[in-house]
């Protein structure tokens, strides 16, 4: 198991010190970010799987010293235990402050609820990897834990949604809204290419294929894109402005494609592609997607990482015959009828046929959002022209599809009274309809995933810790002027996504004040805090 280097940068005595839970994909993402940004530091890790607990605190917390009481635990109630006990230990002396000041929550969507309602207690600064919960009730329960307790200060709350935070975007939203370049927005197109085979990998075969299990691929995949479109179209860059919330939206969408109706008849009755008679003529073979395209070429992390997590040091030890030798082995794992349901919806399946798959989520998906005319009352501004800007109406559509080349390269085209910009996640062209003249924007291309969202988001929010633990800033100055978006908008925007789906499912029109009313204040109010606020 190797190391890594990064465990000799140099961060402060000071630093925020960082719990990740879950070590998984997104737990070694965020991980890389904190030691590549400097401004923080992993100190324990919680992970019920063994390896990837070693792996990750091998390479990032304790390297060949071997962990110490504290870094490393099965999973989070081992570390609320371990934390509680601590705390009642160094109750009356000079260290009895957090040894841990925040915890990524980088588990599976099903478990957020759990996690964090568990974790609240601790007043732990805590940021969740997206979707926030798999429920809007449970995304309600979330947000009701973590308002502050009487006698304990507030703390810092993030969630997963990267594309606020890549160069990109930032400057998109700037060009948008601080320097209207293409004046008042009317519409945007904005379209998410999950990539063909990637989405046979999470959404066909992996963790995210089934609704009952998880959640809709609307929300498990493209929340972050509903919150975009929410950030670029309702929060205004005023301080105290109000968001100018939508009117009406709708949607419609269905599994097109990964079904049985769909299998190709060679493929008769194989359930799996390393018996399929079909596999050499099949875009979608396991054997095809993973040995020949990733594993023979030398590529041992995602996706190869994901079917077998020690395929990389198999390589390293043995060579490539081991890896594949091991990579077949998982490929060939398959189920029948005789296969208890609870077994078959328990794990992934990736040498599973994408026909027979059991698999429900859409694969094609498009949401419609709609906001009318919304003018800011008359005492907070004179003219219509300045009590509109920012408010007029307006329309975006979203469209969620598996079937393309770019895989989760984003584009959008905005459309304005001045002018129109395309934007394809790595250019911004803006075109001035006065001057007739087109203007191109290369925004920096950070690394790390998302753009570089996902080394923003976690800079971001070391960066608020760091301000609220060390510089005497409030959570809510933090909150605001680091992170950058409310425990509020992040209930808006899942929100959205569930009464898209109402809508989807309904075959309707959803009106989203009155959908507010019924399903998310109606929820508030049943527990104990104001609503006043929340809209």
């Amino acid at each position: 198991m190797s190391t890594s280097s990064a465990l000799s940068t140099p961060v402060a005595p000071t630093a925020p010190r960082i719990l990740i839970v879950g070590a998984g994909s997104r737990g070694n993402a965020y991980a890389r970010a904190i030691h590549e940004s400097a401004n923080g530091v992993v100190v324990a890790v919680a992970e019920p799987v063994d390896f990837k607990r070693q792996a990750l605190g091998c390479k990032y917390i304790w390297g060949d010293r071997g962990p110490k009481e504290g870094q490393h635990f099965k999973d989070w109630r081992e570390f609320l235990q371990w934390e509680i006990e601590r705390r009642e230990s160094v109750k009356d002396k000079q260290d009895a402050d957090a040894r841990v000041d925040g915890v990524f929550v980088c588990t599976l969507d099903e478990s957020h609820a759990e996690i964090i309602t568990g974790l609240a207690p601790l007043n732990l600064h805590i940021l969740s990897e997206k979707p926030l919960a798999t429920t809007l009730q449970n995304c309600v329960e979330i947000y009701r834990s973590l308002l502050p307790k009487e006698g304990a200060s507030p703390s810092l709350f993030a969630i997963g949604h990267v594309l606020r935070y890549s160069p990109h975007n930032m400057l998109l939203r700037k060009l948008l809204l601080e320097e209207q370049v293409i004046g008042e927005v009317t519409s945007i197109e904005h379209t998410e290419p999950v990539g063909w085979w990637h989405f046979s990998h999470s959404y066909v075969r992996g963790n995210w294929r089934k609704e009952s299990k998880t959640a809709p691929s609307l929300l498990t995949k493209s929340c972050h894109d509903i919150d975009l479109l929410l950030w670029l179209l309702c929060s205004p860059p005023g301080i105290d402005l109000p968001p100018h919330l939508p009117s009406y939206l709708t949607s419609t969408g269905s599994l097109v494609h990964f079904k049985k109706s769909r299998k190709p008849a060679l493929a008769a009755e194989a359930t799996n592609c390393l018996s399929c008679p079909a596999e050499g003529d099949c875009i979608y073979s396991a054997k095809q997607i993973y040995h020949e395209q990733q594993l023979k070429k030398g590529n041992t992390h995602w996706p190869v990482k994901i079917i077998d997590p020690e395929i990389e040091d198999c390589m390293n030890d043995s060579g490539l015959k081991a890896a594949e030798d091991r990579l077949f082995e998982r490929l060939r794992e398959d189920y029948n009828a005789e296969t208890p349901p609870a077994e078959v919806d328990s794990r992934p399946w990736f040498g599973r046929c994408v026909y027979e798959a059991g698999n429900d989520v859409c694969d094609n998906q498009m949401v419609t959002i709609t906001w009318d005319d919304d003018p800011l009352p008359e005492n907070q501004a004179s003219d219509m022209e300045t009590r509109l800007k920012g408010r007029g109406a307006k329309t975006a559509s979203f469209h969620m599809v598996a079937f393309t080349e770019k895989i989760c390269e984003r584009r959008s085209r905005i459309y304005g009274t001045k002018g129109e910009i395309e934007a394809d996640s790595k250019t911004i062209k803006v075109h001035n309809f006065s001057t007739k003249q087109t203007k191109t924007h290369h925004p920096h291309q950070a690394g790390g995933g998302h753009g570089g969202g996902d080394d923003g988001l976690a800079t971001q929010f070391l960066k608020a810790i760091d301000a609220v633990k060390n510089h005497g800033i409030t959570v809510k100055e933090a909150q605001k002027n680091h992170i950058g978006c409310s425990p509020e908008e992040i209930i808006r925007s899942h929100a959205m996504v569930f009464a898209a789906e109402d809508a989807r499912t309904g075959r309707k029109v959803v009106d989203w004040h009155d959908w507010w009313a019924e399903q998310v204040e109606a929820r508030l109010r049943k527990g104990p805090m104001p609503v006043e606020g929340l809209n």
